[in-house]
């Protein structure tokens, strides 16, 4: 594959992501029985990020309260994805060839 066509997949999954998330419901990941979190898996303790995937999920749906309740720390965390997701498509949108500069 060339770099274009790399380009044009990279774009087209930065614009599909966040609409297959709009898709799935809300608490999809709330029952979930896969841990990640090292702190979790070895000592048993959470750690300060624990329950970031769930809020920002919950805030995606704008339910809130929901996701104030899995972690608070994912009201600054979503502005900062939105904003490197934003990044991101502009950074695909000018390798693909869509603007110039």
């Amino acid at each position: 594959m060339n770099k274009r066509t790399i380009n044009y997949i990279w774009l087209t999954s930065l614009l599909v992501f966040p609409i297959v998330l709009w898709i799935l419901p809300g608490d999809f990941f709330d029952n979930g029985t896969l841990v990640l979190c090292p702190s979790k898996l070895v000592f048993g303790l959470n750690c300060s990020g624990c329950g970031l995937t769930r809020a920002t999920m919950h805030i995606h749906h704008l339910q809130f309260d929901q996701a104030y309740s899995f972690n608070v720390l994912s009201f600054l965390f979503y502005p900062f994805l939105v904003y490197l997701w934003f990044r991101w498509l502009i950074i695909a949108s000018k390798s693909a060839g869509l603007f110039h500069e």
